[in-house]
């Protein structure tokens, strides 16, 4: 039995150690924050020696960006890879989010680590951008005269949702659905008016066929708000 194959006991560690390492990030730097983390305790939750963790990682800034890039890699197929929901419906059903769902992870890791070069806060601008495009691929879905603005006005309520409830302790994503009802209404053709009225404007998001998106990006049963890894 080599080093690298020991844990902080001695025990054999080196089968799976990467994912060891990933899962305790995961949890740490989304319970207690990046900076308030350090190799030591997440080797320790991991259950691998540091000279381990560094084989695999050239450092705890490599270690970040392969924190966040687990988090949602497909960015919200959940919600817009559902084939059961209309255009509209899908752009509604990313306000469909739990209250209790902890701070975006990427806006998270941009405000702690307050470096722009970081490569952590580079793949944080990367999916915020990735999420915005998937917004004007399915507003130009709906039939929007501007997909693109449409895209960036609704990135923009997500994330101002996402950080008021944090701060507030109140839910504010059932006010930015309502607005972005009404957004989406807007820019949507004359000729999408009977299906607006019929899906209401006022209703929670994806009312019929309310999104649920669950760990792993899956589909939840009607009814249930997903907790979303990018808000």
């Amino acid at each position: 039995m080599t080093e690298l194959e020991k844990g902080p006991t001695g025990s054999r560690r080196g089968r799976g150690a990467r994912e060891r390492i990933i899962s305790a990030a995961q949890q740490l730097f989304r319970e207690q924050g990046i900076n308030r983390t350090g190799m030591n305790e997440l080797c320790a939750a991991a259950e691998v020696s540091k000279r381990t963790a560094y084989q695999h990682f050239t450092g705890k800034d490599e270690l970040v960006a392969e924190y966040l890039r687990r988090f949602d890699p497909s960015v919200l197929s959940g919600v817009f890879d559902r084939t059961d929901l209309t255009p509209r419906e899908r752009l509604l059903a990313a306000f469909d989010i739990s209250p209790d769902t902890p701070l975006c992870p990427y806006i998270a890791a941009a405000v702690e680590l307050h470096d722009p070069q970081h490569p952590a806060s580079q793949y944080a601008r990367d999916y915020k951008k990735a999420v915005a495009a998937r917004l004007a691929d399915t507003a130009r879905e709906a039939g929007a005269a501007d997909p693109e603005q449409l895209g960036e006005q609704l990135a923009l309520l997500i994330d101002g949702a996402a950080a008021r409830t944090r701060v507030l302790d109140a839910d504010a994503f059932p006010t930015a659905a309502a607005i972005a009802a009404v957004l989406i209404d807007n820019a949507l053709p004359a000729t999408a008016g009977p299906n607006r009225r019929r899906e209401g404007v006022s209703s929670r998001p994806g009312t019929p066929g309310r999104a649920g998106l669950v760990a792993g990006h899956a589909a939840a049963p009607a009814g249930r708000r997903h907790p979303s890894p990018g808000t």
